[in-house]
């Protein structure tokens, strides 16, 4: 009687918790109720839920016996999770019987709501960070999107991003490639430029740009990011790994650039989507005012920039202009595409140098060699192809024809015959070579003589066309009562007159005088 009365009071509890406006999953963690539980409860009225309560306590549960054992287990270790005790169960019980996991979960629900037991989550305890003082910290973070372009085909662009922490001003930039150490150094002096000034900590993740290993805090720099460091007055501080909170301002832009700079923005080129970042900054980005100081980071930025650090001279290789190859061995360039010659593209990460000068699009692979050239065209959306790139397929299809005029029993007229058939039907000649060739592989060469002469003399130019005089001729030899035998020899000479060839021969007696001398 009490268990039933308790559960009534859980249902008008949940009936109570519904009309103050909680959510069904919140009501659901509260009471460490299943979902589904609390919406079926939801649906019933008082007198079905009575009703449906005592349909229960007439039903007996065959894990019953493992009561005692699930509550021990829940009583010791209160996280555990239902298929964890249900392999324990398995462990312990050789006769377990086989039954759902959606059994177990609610058999384990059921002792945890009659014995108060509740599944505790560990959590994170946050509090609330001062303001830093001006030009005292930035956080860089890097960040990757899927974009469109004019013709609805994906293209990925990665992006480095810096915020200064007291103004949140930000910067921005792009890159058709992930970014390494030495692209991320050229990012870091536009950043610097972009700012008037140098902060003095910079945050970062534990990033394999930056970082060879970690141990304990014992950080080993990579060789050129360390030299960078070195050579720059701001110090480094990389957050512990898994931890994204400590560096939840350049979290946040990273947010902020893809839903409000890239959702749905068509991609040019590489240079215009850094030219269209740098408006957006200075337009909205840093324009608008933040939600959290409720000033703009532009006017913030004016109080801090006088604090930042000078910036010192530095000179470093300046990344090449590197852009991917597609799989069609054509690039993206001032939006427009350009061919390459064929072979460029071995396989995914295949990437070329790309520099423009005088009007001329010079490409050259990672060994500065260049590839190809093309003059640089004007306008939008245009594909530019040189001629020498597109794919040879006449020496494919001249082999074709040797090898398809090797099988007739005149090879000299049936490789001319085989021409005109390519002539005729030059959209379609491989198509029409290799019907041919499969129809005179199961004929006899006097038919397929005859066929060959009669297609000549007639002009017929046409696969089909051939196929069917050829079967009338096979037909007609049947009738004959002639066996049809497929002539099966290997022709080792192209042209007739190689085999009237005779090769010379040597006297036996000039052998014998050479020898006597």
């Amino acid at each position: 009687m009490n268990e039933l009365l308790n559960k009534l009071m859980m249902y008008h509890q949940i009936q109570k918790m519904h009309r103050d406006g909680w959510k069904i999953s919140r009501i659901a963690s509260f009471l460490v109720l299943n979902r589904r539980t609390v919406s079926k409860y939801l649906a019933l009225t008082e007198k079905e839920f009575l009703d449906y309560q005592s349909t229960l306590h007439t039903r007996i549960s065959e894990l019953d016996p493992y009561e005692g054992f699930v509550k021990i287990k829940l009583e010791r270790y209160p996280e555990t999770s239902a298929a964890q005790m249900q392999d324990w169960l398995k462990e312990h019980y050789t006769h377990f019987p086989d039954v759902s996991s959606k059994t177990v979960y609610n058999f384990v629900m059921r002792v945890r709501q009659e014995h108060n037991i509740p599944k505790i989550r560990p959590t994170r305890d946050f509090c609330i960070v001062e303001e830093l003082p001006f030009a005292k910290q930035a956080q860089v973070d890097f960040g990757e999107y899927n974009m469109r372009d004019g013709k609805g085909k994906r293209i990925k662009v990665h992006f480095f991003t810096m915020v200064l922490s007291r103004s949140r001003y930000k910067f921005v930039l792009f890159s058709l490639t992930p970014f390494t150490a030495s692209l991320a150094i050229y990012a870091h002096m536009k950043a610097f430029e972009y700012f008037g000034g140098i902060p003095k900590v910079i945050v970062y993740d534990q990033d394999k740009v930056f970082l060879v290993n970690e141990n304990l805090g014992d950080l080993i720099l990579t060789q050129e990011f360390k030299a960078f460091c070195d050579a720059m007055p701001f110090e480094v501080h990389f957050c512990r790994k898994s931890d994204p909170q400590s560096k939840g301002k350049v979290e946040n832009v990273i947010k902020y650039v893809k839903q409000n700079f890239l959702y749905n923005r068509p991609f040019v080129d590489i240079t215009i989507l850094n030219r269209e970042v740098i408006d957006w900054l200075f337009r909205t980005a840093n324009g608008m005012p933040h939600a959290v100081t409720k000033q703009k980071p532009s006017v913030l930025w004016e109080q801090e920039q006088p604090h930042l650090l000078k910036i010192p001279p530095y000179t470093f290789n300046q990344p090449k202009p590197v852009c991917p190859v597609r799989q069609d061995n054509s690039l993206y360039y001032g939006s427009n595409l350009y061919s390459l010659p064929e072979g460029t593209y071995q396989g995914r990460g295949t990437e070329v140098i790309v520099q423009e000068e005088n009007g001329r699009l010079i490409i050259k692979d990672a060994l500065d060699n260049i590839i190809c050239t093309h003059e640089v065209c004007p306008g939008q959306g245009r594909t530019i192809c040189n001629t020498d790139h597109r794919r040879d397929k006449s020496k494919k299809l001249d082999n074709l024809l040797l090898d398809t005029a090797m099988t007739f029993p005149q090879y000299d007229k049936a490789l001319g015959y085989l021409e005109k058939v390519r002539k005729a039907k030059s959209r379609y000649a491989r198509d029409q070579i290799l019907h041919i060739k499969k129809c005179v592989a199961n004929a006899d060469p006097d038919s397929i003589l005859k066929t060959l002469l009669y297609c000549i003399d007639n002009g017929i130019y046409s696969a089909t066309d051939f196929k069917s005089v050829l079967d009338k001729h096979l037909q007609q030899r049947k009738q004959t009562g002639k066996p049809i035998t497929v002539e099966k020899q290997v022709r080792l000479s192209i042209n007739k007159k190689i085999t009237e060839v005779i090769p010379d021969t040597s006297n036996i007696l000039d052998y014998e005088r050479i020898m006597k001398n």
